[in-house]
């Protein structure tokens, strides 16, 4: 190939260069100007998704809380329809001193979700109380008196109205006698229920006497402890592992023992 013939080849190759050259920017610039649009408007609707998310996040906690209190509203429904068409569970703890009531009361009381009431317990909340029939029990045990079955009725049938018995109560220390007995299932009966079950604790006789015989009680609370099982912090032993009667305080109030 001559001088001339190469030397055209090479301008037919560099126009065509530029040419492409041009071509090929004009065509970034097109593209760009094209996506430029779709970029906006994805950055737009990408925007808008995220609105959109945050007020289905916020209906969605309104309408959870909604829900929450809708079933709190059932739930407190169904308790009520339960409490007043199903009987109450009522449960008498039997045993003698010593048995385990106190222990196991609780026990059951967490498991069933209704109170134990104790006898014990009814009549010093009714006395601190001053209700019409806590002043008569105060007055009786003020003289050195016992508290007659009419009393203690009276004081139970005042407790078991309250709220928490609703759905049942667990019977601790009553009824003692057949005529409580009878007393008992005549209130019940007055309010369409009645005795639902009735647990026994059967305890050997020198079980008993050991636990009743190294007992001592914070007379004003009720609170026990057991020299064995269950001692006061302060308790000090004297030389034949007897317990020092001064040395039994209270826990709670460092009040004596007796």
């Amino acid at each position: 190939m001559n001088t001339v013939a190469r030397t055209a080849t090479r301008r037919v190759i560099s126009n065509a260069s530029r040419r492409a050259a041009s071509t090929l920017k004009q065509g970034e610039d097109e593209a760009r100007r094209a996506v430029l649009p779709l970029m906006a408007g994805a950055a737009t609707v990408g925007g808008l998704y995220f609105i959109h998310q945050q007020q289905q996040q916020e209906n969605n906690n309104t309408s959870y809380a909604q829900c929450l209190s809708k079933a709190d509203n059932t739930a407190e429904a169904v308790k009520d329809k339960f409490a007043t068409y199903w009987p109450r569970n009522i449960m008498i703890l039997f045993g003698p001193p010593g048995a385990g009531k106190g222990t196991h009361g609780p026990k059951i009381e967490d498991m069933l979700g209704i109170p134990q009431l104790s006898t014990g317990d009814m009549l010093r909340a009714a006395v601190a109380a001053k209700s019409d029939v806590g002043l008569k029990a105060a007055a009786v045990m003020k003289a050195g008196g016992l508290v007659s079955d009419d009393i203690v009725i009276g004081i139970i049938r005042d407790r078991i109205r309250e709220p928490d018995c609703k759905f049942g109560f667990i019977l601790d220390g009553f009824p003692r006698t057949l005529v409580q007995a009878k007393e008992l299932d005549k209130m019940l009966a007055e309010e369409g229920a009645r005795v639902t079950k009735v647990v026994e604790l059967q305890v050997p006789d020198e079980v008993l006497e050991e636990r009743i015989c190294g007992r001592w009680i914070h007379k004003k609370s009720g609170r026990s402890y057991h020299v064995k099982y269950a001692p006061p912090k302060s308790m000090k032993k004297d030389g034949d592992g007897k317990p020092i009667p001064d040395s039994m305080i209270d826990d709670e109030t460092g009040a004596p023992l007796m």
